[in-house]
């Protein structure tokens, strides 16, 4: 079996990679780096010439092949990279009839518990959107920012105390609403310093967040680590890391609880079980980031339904604008808080024909918040 073709398919807001062998096989895969996809998708084209003629089934080797083929780095390579592996895998587990995990060591789940995206410009949003979300079924929300969901072109500015106390405001009314039912899984968005987001974890620790996703920047990672350090609640991070060194390096400085790989960005299939396993010696639980398309989904099923660590999946919300059934022909089934873990060979879920007629692409829109005085806020 060789590879015959490599094609990109922009649609809507997500870019998806089709590879093709000469036996019929098709596999597909999603990059994941959301905001420049135009870059990623020259990156497949230079990833092609490769390809072709190559045996898709050497699977380990095409990605280091890839991925040391030249001194590059970055989200726009790797999101190209983990797009093609993802194809990869696809295509191995239909050509052996099988589902992508039990090539990767089968199932220890039939199951994928999920939390659902809730958005709110206000706090009465933002509770309203936690009933709501419960009432679907789901067991935990996330994308749940206590800072609400302003507009990015609304100049931003609140004194210290009156963003702090907001802030836990917000928490707790969420918890209140819900109950001990739901876990809320605070998102920071990496708007927060070191010293501030001590001072939130702190305030919103009574309301027992599952955890507490990107409190600051993930630039400099001994920053995370100090406030570990000095918190009682979980942190959740990692989805703007690229490989298995990054996530080592956040792993052995303690500065994680659960971490985030984005399979459409770190790698792929290939390296996300890597980085589960990296994360499983220290006991630390996988919550795979997914705010991408329903073949993001797929592959993120795919891993949690192999790995013992497995802890939370993120399902957007947005996967239904435009509706999953213009882009997939076959969307995987959801029941009260879970997706159902399929049994098709591959990823379990194919492309739609016509998702790029249906659905022309559109990039995603470049917005900066800034503060009342002109400097850039993070958001």
């Amino acid at each position: 079996m060789k590879i015959v073709d490599v094609q990109t398919i922009p649609a809507d807001h997500y870019l998806f990679v089709r590879v093709v062998t000469d036996e019929g096989i098709r596999g597909v895969g999603e990059s994941g780096t959301w905001g420049f996809l135009e870059a990623s998708e020259q990156v497949v084209q230079t990833f092609k010439r490769y390809l072709i003629g190559q045996d898709p089934l050497r699977i380990e080797h095409h990605w280091q092949s890839m991925y040391r083929c030249t001194h590059f780095r970055g989200a726009a390579i790797m999101g190209a990279l983990s797009a093609i592996d993802i194809a990869l895998w696809d295509i191995a587990g239909k050509h052996f009839g099988v589902p992508c995990y039990q090539l990767m060591g089968g199932k220890c789940r039939d199951r994928v518990r999920v939390y659902g995206h809730v958005f709110g410009r206000t706090t009465d949003e933002l509770v309203q959107a936690c009933v709501a979300a419960r009432q679907k079924g789901f067991t935990a929300v996330g994308h749940l920012s206590p800072f609400g969901d302003e507009p990015r072109d609304m100049p931003y500015f609140k004194t210290h105390a009156r963003k702090m106390r907001d802030a836990i405001e917000t928490v707790r009314l969420c918890r209140e609403a819900v109950g001990d039912d739901v876990d809320l899984c605070v998102e920071i968005h990496r708007r927060l310093t070191p010293a501030e987001a001590v001072v939130l974890a702190r305030g919103i620790e009574p309301y027992h967040p599952f955890f507490y996703e990107d409190p600051t920047l993930p630039d400099n990672l001994d920053a995370m680590a100090e406030i570990a350090r000095k918190i009682h609640i979980p942190i959740a991070t990692g989805e703007r890391l690229h490989t298995i060194y990054e996530f080592e390096m956040l792993l052995s400085r303690a500065a994680v609880q659960y971490v985030r790989p984005d399979i459409c960005m770190c790698g792929g299939l290939t390296h996300a079980k890597k980085i589960a396993a990296l994360a499983e010696a220290r006991y630390a639980g996988v919550v795979s980031h997914n705010p991408l398309g329903p073949v993001s989904t797929a592959a993120c099923v795919q891993l949690a339904a192999c790995i013992p660590n497995f802890a939370l999946q993120e399902y957007p919300s947005g996967e239904d604008r435009p509706p999953k059934s213009d882009l997939v022909s076959k969307t995987l089934a959801y029941e009260e808080g879970f997706l159902i873990v399929p049994d098709e060979p591959g990823l379990g879920v194919e492309l739609a024909e016509d998702a790029q007629e249906k659905h022309p692409y559109r990039p995603r829109p470049r917005r900066t918040r800034l503060h009342v005085d002109g400097s850039v806020v993070d958001q």
